[in-house]
């Protein structure tokens, strides 16, 4: 069989991927080794399906911290000008902003967050974008960062309306959040990283994911480097 650029680990060994069924075809003694080891490997990943699936639930997490991430980078580096453009631009990327943390916080198919996991100098924070989420953008339930009223006045003969909005925001996010994705960053690979310590330990098989550089806006988040407001 042919190898292709895919068929090569980390270090570029080449290896040959075998489907299961043509193992029928191979002499007996491969076809023996190979089919033992499906069997072993089967029973391995039984005894560990717990694990496996909390993996997946994981993996689920950690798309929506990535959305997470890239939202508030866009949101704490956004130009501000006073237009109605510029307040408009903000209360986007606040909306997506507050959505996408509370989907991961909430968990769903991920695996959650709750707030004593959440370093205590950063729970107002924590909590104040629950409520923004809850009041302000999922649902139109009173947050007191936006409001209207309506004037009424009358002569001439007719009622003249005029009306007065109040929206409330922070300029390219509060400072908090940016710690807030950092922490979160970091307890995705260190619930990560304690998977695969796990997996290793019920089997006795080192468990390996794919990593590498993280994008531009991790690494400044990280390093603190977004502007702050």
């Amino acid at each position: 069989m042919e190898t292709t650029a895919e068929e090569q680990d980390a270090e570029g060994t080449e290896y040959v991927v075998v489907p299961e069924a043509a193992i029928r075809f191979l002499p007996p003694e491969w076809r023996d080794a190979l089919r033992t080891k499906l069997d072993d490997g089967r029973a391995i990943l039984e005894a560990v399906d717990s694990d496996i699936k909390s993996l997946v639930r994981l993996i689920g997490a950690s798309q929506v911290m990535t959305s997470v991430s890239y939202i508030h980078q866009r949101l704490a580096t956004a130009d501000f000008q006073p237009t109605i453009e510029a307040i408009l631009e903000h209360d986007m990327l606040t909306s997506a902003f507050v959505v996408a943390y509370v989907r991961l916080i909430d968990g769903g198919i991920g695996s959650g967050v709750s707030q004593k996991a959440i370093p205590a100098h950063l729970r107002q924070a924590h909590d104040e974008l629950i409520e923004l989420r809850n009041k302000r953008f999922a649902h139109n339930a009173g947050h007191h960062s936006i409001d209207g009223t309506i004037e009424v006045g009358f002569g001439d003969g007719r009622f003249d309306l005029s009306a007065t909005m109040r929206l409330g925001y922070y300029v390219r996010g509060a400072n908090e959040w940016g710690e807030l994705v950092a922490f979160l960053n970091e307890l995705m690979f260190e619930r990560l990283a304690k998977l695969l310590e796990r997996l290793r330990d019920r089997t006795g098989y080192e468990w390996t994911f794919p990593s590498g550089a993280p994008p531009s806006w991790i690494e400044r988040q990280a390093r603190g480097d977004l502007d702050e407001n």
